[in-house]
């Protein structure tokens, strides 16, 4: 959007601050407002907020609209977090800008192990417990697998959250409906969403699948 708005776009990837700045605030601005769904309807935008869901059902908060009036010191406390988490980006950023800098020149070699040793240290605080690490471990064994087989290990982590909350209302709409399944289709709500779901479903697999028609094609001339 910056480089469509821009004067001069020629300049963009050749170091216009404007193509640094623009994603930069879209990222920030995208991480905060994730929030939103997660906190007044429970239900995560991306993997990250998943997560937040399943951290904070371990702590037995159910996320959703309740939270505002069960919990409204974790509501407020987030958004004023926010505020302060912004305001400590601009002190850190500004005047040490020079620092962050030097890091990126630090040899992978030596960074990597470095995070996993204090990755260890952090999983091995929470509970002085060797088996967490050892879970830890095999987690990032797992996501390291999907990454080499192409797996996207996001949608499985949305899977995991959201599947027991998705079964737990679909049994809770059918009990209601009396176990017939139009009432998902009977109801403007409802049926909007599954109709949502349909077309985006489509809008995803369409674009593949005619790559995959092209690709056969091209070969069957050949």
């Amino acid at each position: 959007m910056e480089k469509k708005l821009s004067k001069h776009p020629e300049q963009f990837g050749k170091g216009a601050i404007e193509g640094v700045a623009g994603p930069e605030a879209a990222n920030n601005a995208g991480a905060q407002t994730s929030f939103i769904p997660m906190l007044t309807l429970g239900i995560p935008g991306n993997a990250v907020m998943a997560l937040m869901i399943g951290a904070l059902m371990i702590q037995g908060i159910a996320p959703g609209p309740q939270v505002m009036t069960e919990k409204p010191e974790l509501f407020w406390g987030l958004i004023a977090s926010m505020w302060i988490g912004n305001l400590m980006l601009v002190v850190l950023n500004l005047p040490l800008i020079g620092i962050w800098i030097k890091l990126l020149t630090v040899p992978y070699r030596f960074l990597y192990p470095s995070i996993l040793v204090f990755m260890a240290i952090g999983v091995f605080s929470l509970s002085n417990n060797p088996w967490d690490v050892l879970v830890m471990a095999a987690f990032g064994l797992l996501g390291y697998v999907c990454v080499k087989i192409e797996c996207e290990p996001a949608p499985m982590i949305l899977g995991f959250i959201l599947g027991p909350l998705m079964e737990e209302n679909l049994r809770r709409a059918m009990l209601l409906s009396r176990g017939d399944p139009t009432v998902f289709l009977t109801k403007p709500i409802s049926a909007g969403f599954m109709i949502a779901s349909v077309l985006l479903l489509l809008a995803v697999a369409l674009p593949a699948l005619r790559k995959t028609r092209e690709q056969v094609f091209v070969e069957e001339t050949k």
